[in-house]
């Protein structure tokens, strides 16, 4: 719904904790940020309408968007842009993989149904049901899994980056020096692999891990197929990433202080721009209920929040909002396909629920920046 008098009636809105109408809370909030000097448009969990809306409003204001997730996401991206990736999607690997390679913890976490929509599934390679091959490499027990499972801990810290380089070395028939001898049959499994796919969550992985498991990956590639599946951030944080990449070429993590956008991951890292005091204006938006990190304790001039994601102070101004698939429809990334899809509200209330869309065009209907009218 467009911004308008029946989305001011179910707003919940509040100045300084004092309740407030949306109009009131929405013309504070352009205030603010027209005040600010760098207005930073932080945690981003909202659904693609959304972004779309706080990405237009920080271009218009010279702000910085940043999504809560952006750092293990530039990490997948790092690898990306430097070395290349082989990617395959939730759907390929559940039709084809006949092995598949559980790299870390978090996946559950990242992917809820991988187990449902992947891993208890056969595969149907060549059109007959196969039983598929299990290979986790963890940094401690692991969760259990359906189906024949290899397991090797790879331990914390250096040891699983080492782990992984000796797991390299031992499937391209290099010499080791200390890694188990579990690594041969393990390395043997993946070569005989028809088509395998590795998954991970940069969630819970550092570069240089991400940098071994996409070199695995390629070195598998000289005598089989084998595929990369990483999976992607809460808050929909892929969704968030497709947004910025079409309406600014650049990932999140970028600024328009000076006309243009510019990304640096450096630069415009929400933490370090608040520590530095380089963002007097911190307009949080979290409609999935993630609450706002430590560092923007007391940074927060505007929230945009579900119930359970307000912020421990109190901000200059809340404006409350929906959950989209829930309180409201939307377009979210679905870890079960890998794309961007439509999600109808499941406990849509009677007076409907804000989103941030809406939220967002209200407070930039108010803005006296000669390029809208004012409130």
């Amino acid at each position: 719904m467009a911004s308008g008098e029946g989305v001011m009636e179910r707003a919940g809105a509040w100045i300084g904790g004092t309740p407030a109408s949306l109009d009131e809370a929405a013309a504070e909030a352009a205030r603010l940020i027209m005040a600010s000097g760098q207005p930073l448009f932080a945690g981003l969990g909202t659904d693609v309408d959304g972004a779309r809306h706080a990405v237009a409003l920080a271009e218009r204001v010279g702000g910085v968007v940043e999504h809560m997730h952006s750092a293990p996401m530039l990490r997948d991206l790092d690898s990306l842009r430097e070395t290349g990736v082989m990617l395959t999607t939730p759907g390929e690997a559940r039709v084809r993989a006949d092995v598949v390679v559980l790299v870390g913890e978090g996946l559950d976490e990242a992917w809820p149904g991988l187990n449902e929509r992947l891993l208890s599934v056969p595969a149907r390679p060549d059109g007959a049901d196969i039983q598929r091959r299990i290979v986790v490499l963890a940094r401690d027990a692991p969760s259990k899994r359906p189906g024949p499972v290899e397991t090797v801990v790879f331990g914390r810290g250096a040891g699983f980056a080492a782990n992984l380089a000796a797991l390299r070395a031992r499937v391209k028939r290099r010499p080791r020096t200390a890694a188990p001898s579990q690594h041969d049959a393990i390395a043997e499994l993946l070569r005989e692999a028809k088509f395998g796919v590795a998954i991970w969550s940069a969630a819970d992985l550092d570069a240089l891990e991400i940098e071994m498991v996409n070199g695995l990956v390629r070195d598998l590639n000289e005598s089989t197929r084998f595929s990369s599946l990483p999976l992607a951030a809460g808050g929909n944080g892929a969704g968030a990433l497709a947004v910025c990449g079409w309406m600014t070429g650049f990932p999140m993590r970028t600024g328009f202080g000076s006309g243009a956008p510019v990304h640096d991951p450096w630069r415009y890292d929400a933490e370090r721009l608040v520590r530095a005091g380089e963002a007097d204006c911190v307009v949080w938006i979290s409609a999935f209920g993630a609450p706002p990190p430590e560092w923007a304790r007391g940074s927060i001039a505007v929230a945009l929040c579900d119930g359970g994601a307000r912020p421990a102070e109190t901000p200059n101004v809340l404006i409350e909002v929906g959950r989209p698939g829930v309180d409201h429809d939307g377009v979210l990334h679905s870890s079960d396909t890998g794309t961007l899809v439509a999600v109808s509200a499941r406990s849509r209330s009677p007076d409907g629920a804000l989103s941030v869309a809406e939220a967002l065009a209200r407070i930039a209907g108010c803005l006296s920046d000669g390029s809208g009218e004012a409130c």
